[in-house]
C-alpha cells in the first residue's frame, strides 16, 4: 500500500455530498447487455483531482459533482444502514461445490446473470467446474458486494481491484444508476464512524435510497437520470 491509497477516503457530508479525498481515480461506466449477460463500457471521460465532492441528493446540474443543490433542495441524507459486518449481515446458501453469501443489498446491476443462469442457481449446482467458476464469476462481478462465493473449505473470492469509482449509467432501464466503489476505500459515516472496509460498494446518488448512503435500486423506481443523460 502506498502513501497515496492510505490516505483515499470517501466521507458523507451530513445532508450534503460525499467527499472524496487522496485522489482516487473517477471513472464512468456503461451498464451493457451482452448475451445473458452484461458487461461495462467506457462511458464520457470525468476530470482526475485530487479531492473532490459528488453528489448524493440527485438534483445536482454538474454531475456527478456537487454544486450545492443539496441545500436548495432541503436535502435529507440521514444514514440508515446497517453498519455491522458483513457476514452477520449475509445469509448462507449451501451449494454443492460452492457456498454463497448474500447480504441483500442490490443495486440493479444485473452481473449476476450468467450465459447459464444467475448466481444462487450457478451456486446450488456449482458441482462441476464450469458451474463452480460460473457462480464464481456471477458473484464477483456483483458491484454491491451483496454476492460472496465461498469454499467448502472457507476460502472466499474477491476480484482483484484497485482504488477506484466509477459513475454508472444503465441505459438499458433508461436511467442513471449508483457511484460504484471499488478496491477498499474506508467510507466514513457523517457521525465519524467508518463502515466496514469492502472491496465492492454502490452508494446512492439519486437521493432517495431507503438504505443511505448505500443503493437500494430506488434510482430505478424514481426513474433517475442525470443531467448529462437526459
Amino acid at each position: 500500500m502506498n502513501d497515496k491509497t492510505k490516505t483515499q477516503k470517501i466521507k458523507v457530508l451530513k445532508d450534503g455530498p460525499y467527499l472524496v479525498t487522496g485522489g482516487v481515480p473517477l471513472h464512468e461506466s456503461v451498464i451493457t447487455p451482452k448475451g445473458n449477460g452484461y458487461v461495462y463500457e467506457p462511458g464520457r471521460p470525468l476530470p482526475q483531482r485530487e479531492t473532490y465532492t459528488l453528489c448524493r441528493c440527485g438534483h445536482t446540474r454538474t454531475p456527478p459533482f456537487c454544486d450545492a443543490s443539496h441545500a436548495r433542495y432541503g436535502f435529507d441524507g440521514t444514514e440508515t444502514a446497517d453498519k455491522s459486518a458483513y457476514n452477520k449481515r449475509a445469509t448462507k446458501l449451501e451449494g454443492k461445490g460452492l457456498d454463497l453469501l448474500d447480504d441483500g443489498r442490490c443495486a440493479f446491476a444485473r452481473f449476476c446473470h450468467r450465459e447459464t443462469g444467475d448466481a444462487w442457481e450457478l451456486s446450488e449446482d456449482s458441482g462441476t467446474p464450469y458451474s463452480k467458476s460460473e457462480a464464481i464469476a456471477a458473484s464477483n462481478e456483483c458491484p454491491a458486494g451483496r454476492l460472496t462465493a465461498v469454499e467448502k473449505d472457507g476460502k472466499i473470492h474477491e476480484p482483484d481491484y484497485a482504488p477506484a469509482i466509477e459513475i454508472l449509467q444503465d441505459p438499458e432501464e433508461e436511467v442513471s444508476a449508483g457511484i460504484f466503489i471499488k478496491g477498499g476505500i474506508p467510507i466514513e459515516s457523517a457521525d465519524g464512524t467508518t463502515y466496514e472496509v469492502r472491496n465492492r460498494a454502490v452508494l446512492c446518488r439519486c437521493g432517495h435510497s431507503k438504505n443511505k448512503p448505500f443503493c437500494d435500486m430506488q434510482h430505478i423506481v424514481e426513474g433517475f437520470i442525470d443531467e448529462n443523460n437526459e
